[in-house]
């Protein structure tokens, strides 16, 4: 098998006989990497009570577990995909592992706050070059337009429901076992990764492979960093604090300068060529919008089945199953039945306008909620809606993409729904926390009076999470082309370099 990795290339249709079961091993290898760094996003947040009482941090410090991670991976995902481009996308893959890996275990093993948030930073740090070398991987893999429907089906669903998996598996390995456990998991799923990817990957250098744009990745890491620390800031401090809108004002700078660099650099970090094209556009900018919006299901649905229903955490993550077997089923139908039929701009839209109503749907839970009747149909409302986009808009966002820029382009994608999911966890937690204290003014805080100021905050992120997808609804229905999608020329994998 390994004897096949090195050999030159052929052309496509050869490739499709002889090494097709080969190329599914492959998306096993990288839907396993993707799923660790999703899932990790999530993970530790049903690990941080433990966590906290075990180490001893204040509640204000306990953001940073979060926010360390949130940093490292948002404002440097773009330069870790050039350096996919740059240095060979097996070889970063599997040092992305590798990195991984050791960040976990130096969070598991953390004796204090300062070595787990040091951790947590380091684990966003090697995502950002795991994540964008996974996904430029499946690129340049599956060239043939049905197997890459499939292919991209699958991990779509992967990066979709890799939040709700970590509720459940942080859940379960907390509950049952210690919160340390929740990072030390991370070694199996390297490790396996690792290996699958050591004796299958063949991703090396293109020939014609672009050079570092050392300006241009200066400023958009400062400008993501910037904008993901304001936003993040402003779940604990108010809007008109300098913590927050000076960060978020001088993050807007400098995305504006790095954009206009783009333009005139002779080596572009991010060509526009990559983001001028209408659905690879709109493939990003639903990316965006539905990462903001999907955070925003995890984070309050969670808290609303935990506090206000008595949930465990297992029982918790067990809640979001129905949701993401729908999201994987939808996901495979559309990239392989309707996609090549009508084309994306029926589908995203149509998933936008579907998830908007499941959120919609969320805003009449209330005390006397039951799972069955309740809680359950909006998830599959959501599910529907959600395996409609991310499939769907990973695939437009990548298709026609030429291997020097698969991986800058792959990075783009998860850009897109990590700082979505930035801006929008932010936002979310600033209304709902807003909506809670408005509701209790003139009220005396009776555990009743409590509760119920609790479904109003979880109300008005619903609401606001449905205006996401209203927006989102807007935007892909302008931008998409109409009909289904041209064979796009992709660039076949070209021979491993390194």
């Amino acid at each position: 098998m390994a004897r096949h990795a090195r050999q030159p290339r052929e052309p496509a249709e050869n490739a499709e006989g002889r090494g097709s079961s080969h190329r599914w091993w492959v998306l096993g290898v990288i839907g396993l990497a993707q799923l660790m760094v999703v899932l990790d996003a999530t993970i530790v947040n049903i690990a941080l009570p433990s966590a906290q009482q075990d180490l001893g941090f204040s509640d204000g410090n306990r953001q940073w577990i979060v926010t360390a991670y949130a940093l490292a991976f948002g404002s440097l995902l773009l330069l870790g995909g050039r350096i996919a481009d740059l240095v060979g996308r097996r070889l970063v893959f599997l040092t992305g592992l590798v990195g991984f890996a050791v960040a976990s275990a130096i969070g598991g093993a953390a004796p204090s706050f300062e070595v787990l948030v040091l951790a947590r930073a380091l684990q966003g740090m090697f995502g950002a070059l795991l994540a964008p070398a996974a996904l430029s991987l499946l690129t340049t893999t599956f060239t043939v337009p049905k197997e890459r429907a499939k292919a991209f089906g699958i991990y779509g669903a992967i990066a979709g429901a890799g939040g709700a998996v970590g509720l459940l598996l942080g859940g379960i390995l907390t509950e049952y076992l210690d919160w340390r456990w929740c990072l030390y998991v991370n070694l199996l799923f390297a490790s396996v990764a690792f290996v699958g990817g050591w004796r299958l990957l063949t991703g090396g250098r293109p020939a014609d492979r672009p050079k570092l744009d050392i300006p241009g990745t200066v400023l958009v890491s400062a400008g993501l960093f910037c904008i993901v620390f304001g936003f993040s800031r402003a779940e604990t401090h108010p809007w008109s604090s300098p913590d927050v809108w000076v960060f978020l004002a001088a993050g807007v700078v400098l995305v504006a300068a790095f954009a206009w660099w783009q333009t005139r650099a002779a080596h572009p970090l991010l060509p526009m060529r990559v983001v001028l094209d209408r659905d690879r556009g709109a493939s990003f900018l639903a990316m965006f919008i539905s990462g903001g919006g999907l955070f925003g299901v995890f984070l309050f649905l969670t808290y609303f089945l935990q506090k206000s229903l008595f949930y465990s955490p297992v029982s918790t993550g067990l809640a979001f199953l129905p949701m993401i077997a729908v999201m994987i089923l939808t996901s495979v139908t559309t990239t392989n039945v309707l996609v090549p039929r009508f084309g994306a701009k029926p589908i995203v839209p149509l998933g936008m306008a579907i998830a908007a109503g499941g959120m919609v749907w969320l805003t009449t839970l209330d005390l006397n909620s039951t799972y069955a009747a309740h809680v359950l149909p909006p998830l599959l409302c959501l599910g529907l809606g959600l395996g409609s986009i991310f499939a769907t808009a990973m695939n437009l966002a990548t298709a026609g993409v030429s291997a020097r820029d698969a991986g800058v382009a792959s990075a783009m994608v998860n850009t897109s729904q990590q700082v979505g999911g930035s801006i929008g966890t932010a936002l979310l937690n600033t209304l709902a926390t807003s909506a809670a204290t408005n509701y209790l003014v003139g009220r005396r805080p009776t555990p009743a009076a409590i509760a119920q100021s609790q479904l109003e905050s979880y109300s008005t992120a619903y609401w606001w999470s449905a205006g996401f997808f209203v927006v989102g609804f807007l935007v892909t229905v302008i931008l998409y082309r109409r009909g289904a999608p041209h064979p796009h020329p992709v660039e076949e994998p070209e021979p491993a370099r390194a």
